[in-house]
Formats: C-alpha cells, structure tokens, sequence
C-alpha cells in the first residue's frame, strides 16, 4: 500500500497546488497549469492572459510564489514558468469568469451566453457548451436552469476526457448561480469521429427549464404548443 498512497499523496498535492495557483492569479487571467515532477526539479508551467503581473517588478512575484509554494506544500526545488494564452476565446475559465461579471452586474443570462458560445464558435471551436444554474430569476423565484450548445460535444465515455471545461461559480443579489462551460478544441481528434472537419456556426440551440417543476415552466409549456403536431393527428379547432 506504500506505492499507492504515494501515488494519492501526490494528486492531493498537485490539486492544491492547482486551487492555490488559481487563487493568487486571478487577476493574471489565470486559464491552467501543468505540474510535472522529475528527479531534480519539479516544473510549474502557469498559462496566464497577463504574464506581467505574474513575473512582477524584477522577478519579486513569481519568487515569492515559489517559495511560498515549496514551504507550504513541500514540494522541493519548484520551477515557476509563465506563458502567455493565446487565443482567450477558447479557454473555459476565462469564458465563465467573464460570464459571471456580467451576471453580477446585472445582464441578462440568455444573452450574456448566447453571445460568449457565438465568441467560442467564432473563435474555431468544434463544440460548446455553457450552462448557468441558479437563481436567475429576479429575488424570490425559483432557481433554473439555463444551458445553450452548439457543435459536437460529447458527454460520456473516453472522448469526453478530450473536452476542456470548466466551473465558476456568481454570487448576484439575488442568489449563487453556478456557471458550467464546455469547449472542443480546434483540431481534437475523436476516436469514433476521425479527423475533424470546420464547424460553421449554426443556430444556437437553448434550453431554460424551471429546476422546481421538472422543465414545467413557463417557456417550455410555450415551446410545446408552439411545436408542430405530428402527422395522422388532427388538429384541434
């Protein structure tokens, strides 16, 4: 069991060295990190919008993040590399933080989402997906559920271990909302699809059900009786 808990120990660590990373770089435009341990060194490859304010005047920054780093979580000769994302469009996390700042100054969802999965799509994803869950509605209402899709993204099984994601969480007046974004990637080749093609943006796909009543809400019940009648039944006068 001794190989084992080792193995267990050191995810444990490199999840908390992931959540506290995440934490002192939020203003960096912190998007993911990568930690790889060798022999000699442990690398910390950080993926910032902002490398600057990660660096810091002369280098004061990122030493004290690694000292801070080696002292809290053990970790022995830590190597802090900063790269700057390239296209900010098609990270996850930056597309639910931005999200969310729109939330809690007041926007309203459905645009707020329909509009970052068309800068997603633009940007030459295969697939999004941005789902909003919460309080949504004004103070005193039901919590819902809002979520707009386009393109393939899968949601089971191993090619959904190649879709990017990510989970914020905004915290209007009226109440939390939890906000789930979903990206593949241009150029993610899936096992049961073979080589990706360009996706055109195609109309967005939305959903919003009332979480209470089961998608008994006032725009499903509108949905339905607007949906057309199957055939071989009459329709009633």
């Amino acid at each position: 069991m001794g190989i084992e808990k080792k193995f267990i120990e050191e995810e444990i660590i490199r999840h908390q060295v992931s959540k506290y990373l995440e934490t002192e770089l939020d203003r960096a435009g912190f998007t993911h990190v990568d930690i790889q341990r060798t022999p000699m060194v442990t690398r910390i490859s950080v993926e910032v919008t902002n490398p600057g304010r990660v660096i810091g005047k002369k280098g004061r920054t990122i030493r004290e993040l690694t000292d801070n780093i080696a002292k809290n979580f053990k970790i022995e000769n830590p190597q802090i590399s900063v790269t700057e994302s390239k296209n900010p469009e098609l990270e996850p996390r930056l597309i639910a933080k931005k999200v969310c700042r729109f939330i809690e100054m007041g926007k309203k969802p459905r645009a707020i989402l329909h509009s970052s999965l068309r800068d997603i799509m633009n940007a030459g994803a295969l697939g999004g997906e941005i789902v909003a869950a919460g309080k949504l509605a004004a103070k005193g209402g039901r919590s819902k559920s809002l979520r707009v899709v386009a393109g393939y993204v899968p949601k089971a099984g191993e090619p959904a271990r190649l879709v990017h994601e990510s989970h914020v969480t905004a915290y209007p007046k009226a109440g939390a909302i939890g906000v789930l974004v979903r990206i593949v990637m241009p150029g993610t080749v899936f096992p049961d699809k073979g080589v990706p093609t360009v996706v055109e943006v195609p109309n967005l796909i939305s959903k919003s059900e009332d979480v209470a009543t089961g998608g008994n809400s006032p725009e499903a019940r509108e949905r339905k009786r607007r949906a057309p009648q199957g055939r071989g039944r009459e329709r009633k006068r």
